[in-house]
């Protein structure tokens, strides 16, 4: 796309569908490989250490469905090799995604740089940056071992897009989830959907579907990080796409009260402390009119614990795992977080829909409406 008559965007391979392709057959090659090898250790291999860890536990009279102290729980399986291979393949290939991605976006600074600069005044849609904006402690660390977190590398919109989509192992590289996603997210009753907030939007697909969904409604998706609203604004205009993105905090939104009909997020909570967590639902509360819909989407918001679903000595040690290596620094305290009922607690009328997408790990919704 050119802009200002100037060839400014990157496809040098063109698109797939909604995906720019990456820019080079061997990172492609290598990115499709690691996807598929990623597939491989969530599946076949992660099932083969479940069976491993259930044999082991059962020889050991142990119970597989209850827990134990996390040090005791690590015991039983830590000589054994189909398990200490699926941590290690499924860790790792984590790693060389980042470092391949990484390395690209880098080694070619200028004109990635240059793209951005090029699309942050263009339209449709607008951006918003706060290079003052203080950025609180829970929004420093490298979630999923991304490279300098989501505020501390210039491209972390380009790597969070790009990771996840490994992570999701393919399934959502047209947006396939967040499609989905905003199609479940309710409509006040009287039907009236003028304003939606996204919060922790990250780089933007979600906030787009839901424009796409809702296209006379006025969109904003916000995020703490500037990188990733960056990135965000650039795809949404190339997308021809029109959303407002703009650097702020959830918590601190600084929009007027009674606001937006619809608030609603993707996978923003069990990536905050509970006590930021509190914070972006009063917020929710404060910037929705009488009637309007408060739908966060995370993992298990309606109560189920855990990354890994259930409990169990082998479930306690793959959550730690996530917690520990792949930096899912507030995994435990989300765990423990009773979001239905603080969600109740700030004055909303709260129901628990039991949704399952079968895609990404989200189980079972909450939906909070606010009194009139």
């Amino acid at each position: 796309m050119a802009r200002d008559g100037k060839q400014t965007d990157i496809e040098p391979r063109g698109t797939n569908g909604r995906l720019e392709r990456l820019p080079t057959a061997d990172l492609e090659a290598n990115d499709e490989f690691l996807t598929t090898f990623r597939a491989w250790a969530n599946g076949p291999l992660t099932q083969a250490a479940n069976a491993r860890a259930r044999e082991i536990m059962t020889a050991r009279g142990i119970d597989p469905e209850a827990e134990m102290p996390l040090a005791r729980a690590f015991e039983p399986f830590a000589d054994d090799a189909v398990i200490q291979a699926r941590h290690h393949v499924w860790l790792h290939a984590q790693n060389l995604m980042w470092r391949n991605l990484r390395r690209e976006l880098h080694d070619n600074y200028d004109g990635y740089m240059a793209e951005m600069e090029a699309a942050d005044a263009s339209g449709p849609g607008t951006l918003e940056l706060n290079p003052n904006l203080a950025i609180p402690d829970y929004a420093t660390h490298e979630i999923h071992l991304q490279p300098g977190g989501y505020v501390g590398d210039p491209f972390a919109g380009h790597l969070y897009h790009y990771g996840t989509n490994n992570f999701y192992t393919g399934r959502n590289n047209q947006d396939e989830l967040h499609r989905r996603y905003a199609s479940s997210v309710p409509a006040p009753a009287d039907k009236t959907v003028r304003r939606i907030l996204d919060q922790g939007c990250g780089c933007g697909q979600m906030s787009v579907a839901l424009k796409e969904r809702f296209p006379n409604a006025e969109v904003w998706g916000i995020d703490v990080s500037g990188p990733m609203v960056r990135y965000a604004h650039m795809r949404a205009v190339d997308l021809g796409v029109d959303v407002r993105f703009a650097q702020r905090l959830a918590e601190d939104c600084k929009f007027p009260d009674g606001h937006f009909d619809i608030v609603t997020s993707y996978i923003l909570h069990h990536e905050v402390t509970a006590e930021a967590s509190r914070g972006i639902t009063r917020e929710a509360h404060r910037v929705l009119r009488a009637g309007g819909i408060y739908y966060p989407i995370d993992i298990n918001t309606a109560g189920t614990r855990g990354m890994v679903a259930g409990a169990g000595p082998f479930n306690q040690v793959r959550n730690w795992m996530s917690h520990r290596w792949t930096h899912e620094r507030w995994l435990f305290e989300y765990n423990s977080f009773d979001h239905a009922t603080e969600t109740r607690r700030v004055g909303f009328e709260v129901t628990e829909d039991g949704s399952s997408s079968g895609m990404g790990g989200v189980r079972g919704n909450i939906l909070g409406v606010k009194r009139a």
